[in-house]
C-alpha cells in the first residue's frame, strides 16, 4: 500500500517527530494512549493498519476475524485490535504471534492485553504493543466482530489502511491521507532538532541552542 520508501522514511523519524507533524497537518491528536507501549522488545514498527474489532461475548470462540486476517492480510501490515481498553484480558499471544511473524506482519498494537510475553521474547522478534499484559483469555469473554473497518484504539480512531508509526515513545497513526506530508514534515523536524542539539552542545547553553528554531 505504501511504497518502500515511505516505510523506510518513516522508520528513520521518531514518532514524537510524527506526533507534532500530525498535531500540525491534521490538526489532530495522533498519538495512542500512553499505556500502549512496547511489550516485548525495544523494536520500531512501521506499517498500515488492519483493523480488528472485538466485544463481550460467553460463547467460547476463537478470534475468527484476528486469525483470518493473520493469515490473509498483505505482509508488512500492523493488527490493530480494538477491545474498548479492557486490561484485564489478553487479545493476543505466542501462537497468533508465530502465525503473524511467519507471514510477515510488522506488529500489533492491542487496545488490551497480551500473554506469553516470555514466550514471544524467547522464541519471536515480532513486537506488540498492548495496554497491559494479562494471563487471561478471550474465550469465554470477547470475540471478534469485524475486521476492517475503523476502530478505536488508545483514545485513537484507527482507519484501515492508516500508518502506525511505534517506539519506545509509544504509538502514533498516521491518517492514510497526510502520509506524505506528515512524513515531509517529521523529516524536517529531527534535521532541525539535530542542528538545535548540536548548538546547545556548541554553545553549552540552552537558551542560545534554541534561539535559532525557538522551540516547535
Amino acid at each position: 500500500m505504501y511504497s518502500k520508501e515511505v516505510i523506510e522514511g518513516f522508520m528513520k523519524v521518531s514518532t514524537a517527530s510524527v506526533s507534532d507533524a500530525v498535531d500540525k497537518i491534521a490538526g489532530r491528536r495522533g498519538y495512542m494512549d500512553h499505556d500502549v507501549k512496547p511489550r516485548i522488545s525495544d523494536k520500531k514498527i512501521v506499517g498500515p493498519a488492519v483493523t480488528i474489532l472485538e466485544g463481550p461475548t460467553d460463547e467460547f470462540v476463537p478470534p475468527k476475524h484476528a486469525l483470518d486476517a493473520i493469515d490473509e492480510c498483505p505482509e508488512g501490515s500492523v493488527i490493530v485490535i480494538s477491545v474498548h481498553g479492557e486490561k484485564n484480558v489478553a487479545v493476543w499471544g505466542g501462537l497468533m504471534t508465530a502465525g503473524a511473524e511467519v507471514n510477515g506482519l510488522s506488529g500489533a498494537v492491542l487496545d488490551g492485553g497480551v500473554r506469553d510475553v516470555t514466550e514471544i521474547r524467547r522464541d519471536s522478534h515480532f513486537q506488540v504493543f498492548a495496554r497491559s499484559v494479562s494471563p487471561a483469555t478471550t474465550l469465554g469473554r470477547f470475540k471478534t466482530l469485524s475486521s476492517n473497518e475503523p476502530v478505536l484504539c488508545g483514545g485513537i480512531m484507527v482507519h484501515p489502511g492508516d500508518l502506525v508509526v511505534g517506539d519506545l515513545d509509544g504509538v502514533v497513526v498516521v491518517p492514510k491521507a497526510h502520509v506524505e506530508g506528515v512524513l515531509k514534515m517529521a523529516t524536517e523536524i529531527e534535521v532541525r532538532e539535530a542542528e538545535q542539539a548540536k548548538l546547545i552542545r556548541q554553545h553549552k547553553s540552552l537558551r542560545e541552542g534554541l534561539a535559532k528554531y525557538g522551540r516547535i
